[in-house]
């Protein structure tokens, strides 16, 4: 079985998926014949040429909305923004057309497509290329949202998102795209939608994280169990839906619980998880569920890492948790 990074595996899989389905085009800023600013897409231009891998202009919502045309005659576009930070002008488009085209047609226009876009912290990018806004988006119904951690899922993440009938916004964590090294397996598989992984498992506490969250979460993990905490650590993959009976299975069994992200604190995805968990399974809950996430304010350049929750930020949440 052949090791990749994660930029390597999203390739793979973009290119295994417009060699199945001729319908696949995939387009957006520089993917082309630069392959991308992180060569996600590098040789598919060679391989499918101009009129499936196609270069656009600086318009985000222009490439949506472009995208969402495409869905609609029956092609299966794969739009790429090229920071997450960049997607706010294609809001509207995403928010009003392609999240509600299906609802609104009685599913005959499912306009399933893939919007792909680097995502989060830890490149020294400042508040235009590090910003992880999963929040706005988790809230917009009709909309599936996904963000991987690891190479193996992120192949099959994305092959599976492709061929969902609904729309799907694939986070891709950019702190990890090559950083993270894994077994991916060669040719076709999907991880499904809406499935969370337990990738450690424990008694005292359970950690729900996602992206390059989740190897902080993971150390904070490790050094927590050298004073006794043993930590149930959750990779969430799908956002939304988010796999709950997971989540509520570990909490009946640790009665505890910490939520971590990179986004803000304030109407963060963490509040909306531990609501979820309140409402299902309180009387299990022995502490008050805890949140490590980052700052209320914009992401800086300079305290980049400071502003992260890092594992010695987790590390704290998970022993005061556990022992509450």
């Amino acid at each position: 079985m052949p090791q990749m990074n994660m930029v390597q595996a999203i390739n793979d899989a973009l290119r295994l998926e417009m060699a199945r389905d001729p319908r696949v085009v995939i387009m957006g800023e520089d993917v082309g014949k630069v392959g991308g600013v992180f060569r996600v897409t590098a040789g598919l231009f060679d391989e499918f040429g101009d009129e499936r891998v196609i270069d656009t202009p600086l318009s985000e919502g222009g490439i949506i909305g472009a995208a969402v045309g495409m869905a609609l005659y029956g092609m299966v576009p794969i739009p790429e923004i090229q920071f997450s930070d960049f997607i706010f002008p294609a809001y509207d488009q995403i928010v009003s057309e392609l999240a509600k085209y299906r609802y609104r047609s009685g599913g005959e226009y499912p306009c399933n497509m893939v919007i792909r876009t680097p995502v989060g912290g830890g490149i020294r990018g400042g508040h235009y290329h590090s910003q992880h806004p999963e929040s706005l988006f988790i809230h917009v119904a009709g909309l599936k949202v996904v963000c991987p951690s690891n190479p193996h899922d992120a192949k099959g993440l994305l092959l599976a998102s492709i061929r969902d009938p609904d729309p799907v916004l694939f986070f891709e964590p950019k702190r990890i795209y090559r950083a993270a090294k894994g077994d991916v397996p060669e040719g076709d598989y999907t991880v499904p939608l809406g499935s969370a992984a337990v990738t450690r498992e424990g008694r005292h506490v359970t950690v729900l994280a996602y992206g390059a969250m989740l190897y902080e979460c993971l150390d904070a993990a490790a050094k927590a169990a050298e004073q006794g905490v043993e930590a149930e650590v959750i990779d969430l993959r799908t956002l939304w839906p988010v796999d709950i009976d997971t989540i509520i299975a570990s909490v009946k069994k640790t009665g505890r619980l910490v939520v971590v992200h990179e986004a803000p604190k304030t109407g963060g995805f963490a509040g909306e998880l531990i609501s979820l968990v309140c409402e299902k399974a309180f009387y299990h809950l022995e502490a008050p569920p805890a949140r490590v996430t980052g700052f209320d304010t914009p992401f800086p350049y300079t305290l980049e890492m400071e502003y992260l929750p890092l594992s010695h930020r987790i590390l704290p949440a998970l022993l005061n948790t556990a022992k509450a």
